[in-house]
Order: structure tokens, then C-alpha cells, then sequence
């Protein structure tokens, strides 16, 4: 498997990812297939977002974790946040804050890797992101951020 640095991190990333947008509607020992074929491939970035399966994907991918926690020290995990079914987008400070928690909640970790704004609006308020990203940050719950 190829590795790149991501720029300005120490993170080594797969060339190929895992995106688990699908998995909502697998087992947990799918799910748990799923990762060891990912990781015996050499595949270390797996991709969520709260929104995927209304957090489902997130839940069953941390089902996995929960029995298995020593996977997280192989993985680089990214989520996403901001798209509000019914609303269109929500970048304020509480609901990055909010979703990250839930999250953080559902996949059974201390921590993501790597926060993204999911289809950022060109609208939002960036000072009330970079503050929601800088408490996040602190608070040891997000590494890096995009």
C-alpha cells in the first residue's frame, strides 16, 4: 500500500480509504470483516460522518471499536459535520461541538483524527468555526481540522 504524509501532520494515510457512508445496514461482524480486510490491505483512513445512516454507520463502526479497541491505534479516523437534514447546513459553534461529542460517542473513542466541515457554507460565521475547532482542539477531542 502507498502512504502520503498529510501536509503539516504526522499522519501517514492509505492511498485508499474506507468510506463508511454504506455500512448502516451491516452487522457488526460484517463491520468488524470489513476493517481487519481494511487493515490486512494495508488500508489505515476510514471516512465517517454523523449523517451517514443518521449516525447508524457511525454506531455499528463503533460496536466494532468497543470490542476490539485496540484497532484505534491503527486507524486514522475522519468524520464530518455540518449538514442538518430539514435545515440545509449548521456551522455555530454548539451544533460542531455537539455533533463532534455525538460522534466521538458512536464510535467509541477519546478522539478524531481529523474534523471536516461536510460542504462548508460559504455564508457561515469562520470565527465561530475556528473558535468551535480551537475548543475542540484543547479539549484533546479533534487532532486536525479542515
Amino acid at each position: 500500500m502507498k502512504y502520503y504524509q498529510l501536509s503539516n501532520t504526522q499522519y501517514h494515510v492509505s492511498a485508499i480509504g474506507m468510506g463508511c457512508m454504506r455500512i448502516a445496514n451491516k452487522s457488526v461482524q460484517e463491520v468488524e470483516e470489513l476493517i481487519d480486510t481494511a487493515l490486512d490491505c494495508g488500508i489505515n483512513f476510514f471516512d465517517h460522518a454523523d449523517i451517514y445512516g443518521g449516525g447508524k454507520s457511525e454506531e455499528v463502526f463503533g460496536e466494532v471499536l468497543a470490542k476490539r479497541p485496540e484497532l484505534r491505534d491503527k486507524m486514522i479516523i475522519q468524520s464530518k459535520c455540518g449538514i442538518v437534514p430539514g435545515k440545509r447546513y449548521d456551522f455555530s459553534k454548539d451544533y460542531i461541538i455537539n455533533a463532534v461529542n455525538g460522534t466521538l460517542d458512536r464510535l467509541h473513542t477519546d478522539h478524531l483524527d481529523l474534523l471536516l466541515l461536510h460542504r462548508p457554507d460559504a455564508l457561515c460565521d469562520y470565527e465561530e468555526v475556528a473558535d468551535a475547532f480551537n475548543t475542540l482542539n484543547k479539549e484533546g477531542k479533534v487532532c486536525q481540522f479542515g
